[in-house]
């Protein structure tokens, strides 16, 4: 499938094997990718790798475990250990790999902000998740789980 193609989300990709897969679900296995200078933290730790590399690993990873400390998503316990790195600007669509564009969500999570309902932005270095009109039809942002128990 070509960029064009993946970014409307107009047309079935074929993988090696000859499945298919839709646009959707490339776009969730591609969700997080190139690298470009990367940006370092006063101790050398990466904190921004631009957009050659997809997966928040290593320091970059720590940094999101640290401020998210597990699933952000408003209500959820998920441990750390169970989560995925979310690019909130999706890097399909030129989000790059860096602390202010990630967040820890757990799988079930991760695939709900996916479809498109709720909506995940970083404000003052925290995540807020925005909840569809249908559940809120104020849409007032919810600010990210804490998890006060650890």
């Amino acid at each position: 499938m070509d960029l064009n193609k993946l970014q409307s989300q107009v047309a079935a990709a074929t993988v090696d094997d000859g499945g298919q897969l839709s646009p959707a679900a490339l776009r969730r296995l591609a969700c997080d990718a190139q690298v470009i200078p990367a940006i370092l933290n006063g101790q050398g730790q990466v904190l921004d790798v631009g957009r050659e590399r997809r997966l928040f690993t290593g320091t970059l990873r720590r940094a999101l475990v640290l401020r998210d400390k597990g699933c952000a998503f408003p209500g959820c316990d998920r441990p750390p250990r169970w989560t995925e790195a979310h690019h909130v600007k999706n890097w399909l669509d030129y989000g790059v790999t860096a602390l202010h564009n990630g967040v820890l969500l757990c799988r079930w999570h991760h695939r709900l902000i996916h479809r498109g309902d709720w909506q995940v932005q970083i404000k003052n270095g925290h995540p807020i998740f925005i909840p569809p009109a249908y559940i809120d039809k104020t849409r007032e942002p919810i600010p990210a789980n804490h998890h006060p128990r650890q």
